[in-house]
């Protein structure tokens, strides 16, 4: 099963607070995220990338992992030490994903594939959208990533 496949039955996560539960609205108009300068914030660009992605909750996610999915942690050390790593998970660094993964990149790691299935983890389940998306723009055809991070991991598994 792919990472797609294990997230088929689940509707997207769309929704757009910041990681502290609050609103950052700073006089966007709500018909279209866009500012009054015409900029779109970052609650617009979250949920235009969540949009494109078929979100998965931890039981899927260890379910693709078991399948063939690579689950990668896009945390910076500083996180993973503070708060452990995911067993199985293959860690690369967020500055250097597209690189790591895009199989047309001469940095490429050699697992990448474009149809390599992918679940991209970070803290919370931010970054981690747009990171997702960020691969999906380079051509890999099965990303998404883990609902609530690495914190609902630990949840799950508390």
């Amino acid at each position: 099963m792919t990472a797609t496949d294990a997230a088929s039955a689940r509707p997207a996560d769309t929704s757009s607070t910041t990681p502290s539960g609050t609103s950052t609205d700073l006089g966007a108009d709500q018909s279209t995220g866009a500012g009054s300068d015409g900029a779109v914030g970052i609650a617009a660009v979250l949920e235009r990338a969540r949009a494109r992605l078929a979100r998965v909750d931890v039981p899927s996610a260890i379910e693709a992992q078991c399948s063939g999915a690579a689950l990668v942690d896009i945390r910076p050390q500083a996180q993973r030490d503070a708060h452990g790593e995911i067993p199985g998970a293959l860690v690369i660094d967020r500055n250097v994903l597209q690189w790591r993964l895009d199989p047309t990149s001469g940095a490429a790691l050699p697992i990448a594939d474009r149809d390599l299935p992918i679940v991209v983890v970070c803290q919370q389940g931010y970054s981690s959208s747009l990171a997702a998306t960020e691969l999906l723009d380079c051509g890999l055809r099965d990303v998404t990533d883990l609902i609530g991070g690495h914190d609902a991991w630990v949840a799950h598994h508390a």
